[in-house]
């Protein structure tokens, strides 16, 4: 595993030359179980990202990488993507970018207990994600969130039972 310290100079590795390259770093996370794998996320506006975006990010990072020599433990995979369309939210700028589109997300409410709610995120107030569904408005503290996603599709339809036809 990666300590914080470095990870964040792969972050600034790799926003360098995602930078250098046009595009912008979304997020990226390494993990450590069965293969050792960095998942580097490229965003680029207007449009998203192409496959060539994704190999001169990935041969920049790469040459980046090995002559720093921040990864220790021997080999290990390096995977530049886009974050896709259905992509986590993990900064506060992600939510931003993602007002008028529909989010799952799953917080901590304040009474301790955890709770996952879809709806259309209508707005970024300071801290403060607000989003709306068929149940009415609702608030939603950055801190709190644990975990969140675009979602595609109709999500707030009424969605018949198994085995019952929509009527």
């Amino acid at each position: 595993m990666l300590s914080p310290l470095q990870m964040e100079q792969i972050r600034q590795f790799a926003e360098e030359v995602a930078l250098r390259e046009g595009c912008r770093l979304y997020d990226l996370e390494f993990v450590d179980g069965g293969g050792r794998t960095l998942r580097v996320y490229i965003d680029k506006a207007p449009g998203g990202v192409s496959i060539d975006d994704c190999a001169n990010v990935s041969r920049g990072l790469n040459l980046r990488l090995d002559v720093e020599d921040i990864i220790p433990g021997g080999r290990y995979e390096l995977e530049v993507s886009s974050p896709g369309l259905d992509r986590k939210l993990t900064q506060l700028w992600h939510y931003e970018g993602a007002v008028g589109r529909n989010v799952q997300v799953r917080f901590r409410e304040e009474t301790g207990a955890m709770r996952t709610s879809e709806g259309r995120l209508s707005a970024v107030e300071g801290t403060q994600l607000k989003f709306e569904n068929n149940k009415g408005p609702f608030a939603v503290e950055f801190a709190s969130v644990e975990k969140a996603r675009i979602l595609l599709g109709d999500e707030f339809a009424k969605k018949p039972a198994p085995g019952k036809k929509k009527r």
